[in-house]
């Protein structure tokens, strides 16, 4: 395919990407509530990056829920929006950029019927500018990290609030 910006040098082709996996003691159902259906409440949860997050579209989170997210990373401030493309519960949750060039993944998998789920979370950065390629060292492993920051903070929310429902026992 013919790409203009790596003929000219303007921005590397090449997406960066950060995966990372953990294994949750939930079941799929409740998981997927959390971080689909609960989106706009619990993203900037696990997500402590996320200052400003505001449901775009009206109705509740599906296929084609548009957001906009304010975000300081690295005391860098940003602002997107982004559009759910994907929303399969209990399966996957896809959102794009609206305009910005990334995509986030969040994928479940039973491991233990009804009792472990395997979240997959994958970030992808479709492209850096010219100006930021010295740093694209930097950016992955920004990037891995925060992957992998994700799919903890999320573990050890939804654990907690799991915690919180089930009466223990004496």
């Amino acid at each position: 395919m013919f790409n203009l910006g790596s003929m000219f040098n303007l921005g590397s082709s090449n997406p960066v990407i950060g995966k990372a996996h953990v294994l949750i003691d939930c079941n799929k159902e409740e998981l997927f509530q959390f971080i689909g259906d609960r989106l706009f409440e619990n993203y900037p949860k696990w997500s402590p990056e996320v200052k400003e997050l505001e449901k775009i579209s009206s109705g509740s989170v599906k296929q084609g829920t548009e957001g906009r997210q304010v975000r300081i990373d690295h005391g860098r401030r940003s602002e997107s929006k982004f559009i759910i493309c994907a929303y399969e519960p209990g399966v996957r949750m896809v959102l794009i950029g609206n305009g910005d060039p990334f995509r986030c993944m969040y994928e479940l998998q039973e491991i233990n019927a009804g009792k472990t789920i395997k979240l997959t979370f994958t970030f992808e950065l479709l492209e850096i500018l010219a100006i930021m390629r010295p740093f694209e060292a930097l950016i992955h492993s920004a990037i891995k990290e925060g992957a992998e920051r994700t799919v903890q903070n999320i573990k050890r929310l939804v654990e907690q609030e799991q915690a919180t429902k089930t009466p223990s026992v004496v």
